[in-house]
């Protein structure tokens, strides 16, 4: 792994992180290609990064995070599920994370079901307020995001489309899974730092100089991202992320079983 790898994927996470496209699986399609996906430092990276894009929706929505206490019990109400999946999967998530043709697959159904959001759930929208999102519909959508595990679901599609189907507005759902991808995003790199440590590796200089710069790079992206996908989705919903999702994994599909190469830096 080099600084241009590194930088490449610091922009992948904060484009993607908040849009319904899998920013996980986009990391890895691209780490595989560039044949540094088995090494365990790019597992901890594509996962610490997220980070500094996490840290862009604490900047933006500030005010919310000091809002009332109510707050805080609703995300960790939604959060929960995560903490128990993920501890239970955590070895087969980890063999998926090496896997692109599980990602090119996870991004052509989750593209499918994209198409099709709109016209089932959003007519039905009750809540305009993530302020006004009940406990039990919280922990509803913490469930949705677990699905997310599958790398190339996207954790902010499967938690938006759960908070929808639960009649949450799509900006609602939107801004409700940015604040549950703190506590989320914050536990997954807690615990791959931990995993990474355990094996006895440590952090060289050089490493956590990729850390520091991948997240700078991730929290400019994604301030960038979060304020254009709001508007997007308010305004055109999900069909063109379901168009692109179908796009990207049959292509990549197609590669992938013809044998083809692609060189990347």
């Amino acid at each position: 792994m080099n600084i241009i790898h590194v930088i490449i994927l610091a922009i992948i996470e904060g484009i993607t992180e908040f849009l319904p496209i899998s920013s996980t699986g986009h990391m890895i399609l691209y780490s595989s290609f560039a044949g540094i996906a088995s090494e365990s430092f790019v597992k901890l990276f594509t996962v610490a990064i997220q980070l500094g894009a996490i840290l862009s929706v604490f900047v933006l929505y500030f005010k919310r995070f000091f809002k009332s206490f109510n707050f805080y019990i609703k995300l960790l109400v939604a959060f929960i599920p995560a903490v128990v999946f993920g501890l239970l999967l955590s070895d087969k998530i980890d063999e998926l994370l090496e896997s692109p043709m599980g990602v090119a697959i996870s991004l052509v159904v989750g593209g499918v079901i994209l198409l099709f959001v709109d016209s089932w759930f959003n007519k039905k929208s009750r809540i305009d307020d993530s302020d006004e999102i009940p406990m039990i519909t919280a922990l509803k959508i913490g469930l949705f995001q677990c699905i997310a595990m599958v790398p190339g679901v996207s954790r902010s599609g499967a938690s938006i489309v759960g908070g929808m189907s639960q009649g949450v507005s799509r900006k609602a759902a939107a801004e409700f899974s940015f604040f549950l991808a703190v506590p989320t995003m914050f536990a997954a790199t807690a615990k791959k730092l931990y995993d990474f440590y355990k094996t006895g590796e440590i952090l060289s200089a050089e490493q956590i100089k990729f850390l520091a710069v991948g997240n700078i790079v991730a929290f400019i992206v994604a301030m960038l991202a979060i304020k254009f996908f709001i508007d997007f989705l308010s305004k055109y919903g999900f069909k063109v992320f379901g168009i692109y999702r179908i796009i990207v994994g049959l292509v990549i599909i197609g590669l992938l079983m013809t044998g083809t190469k692609l060189s990347i830096v």
